[in-house]
């Protein structure tokens, strides 16, 4: 049985100048695809006014929680203390979001809850990614 839970999260979006603009996302995790975490930003948050979701490893946002981890599109680090900073590239820019870390390790601490590390169904997460890739065929 599929399993999801979300977490609201306050961030502040760092601009140009280092001004900050307050942003609310909400954390999602699933046992549809446990080795994945999601963010997702409300329509008012993005540059389109679409709303937007980005989906990265769960074992990332852990270690970035740390040390600063990843090297591509999300990018993610300890700040100040109580403070990760999140980047996110994608084709129209950067963004730098700074998000209080007991936050995130509260809902990593979920995550774990749900699905331990290690005990994640990776056969059966690939087996739904190759189904989607290929279409059924």
């Amino acid at each position: 049985m599929d399993f999801t839970f979300t977490q609201p999260a306050h961030a502040h979006l760092i601009t140009a100048g280092d001004r900050t603009v307050p942003v609310t996302a909400t954390l999602r995790y699933t046992t549809e695809d446990p080795l994945a975490v999601f963010i997702d930003f409300p329509p008012g948050a993005t540059l389109d006014g679409e709303g937007a979701t980005w989906t990265f490893a769960r074992s990332l946002l852990d270690e970035g929680l740390d040390v600063p981890a990843g090297s591509g599109d999300v990018r993610i680090w300890p700040c100040e203390p109580g403070r990760t900073v999140l980047e996110l590239h994608s084709p129209y820019g950067v963004a730098l979001l700074q998000f209080g870390t007991p936050a995130l390790r509260r809902f990593l601490r979920r995550s774990y809850a749900a699905v331990a590390a290690g005990r994640e169904d990776v056969e059966a997460v690939v087996d739904r990614g190759l189904s989607a890739l290929f279409g059924g065929v």
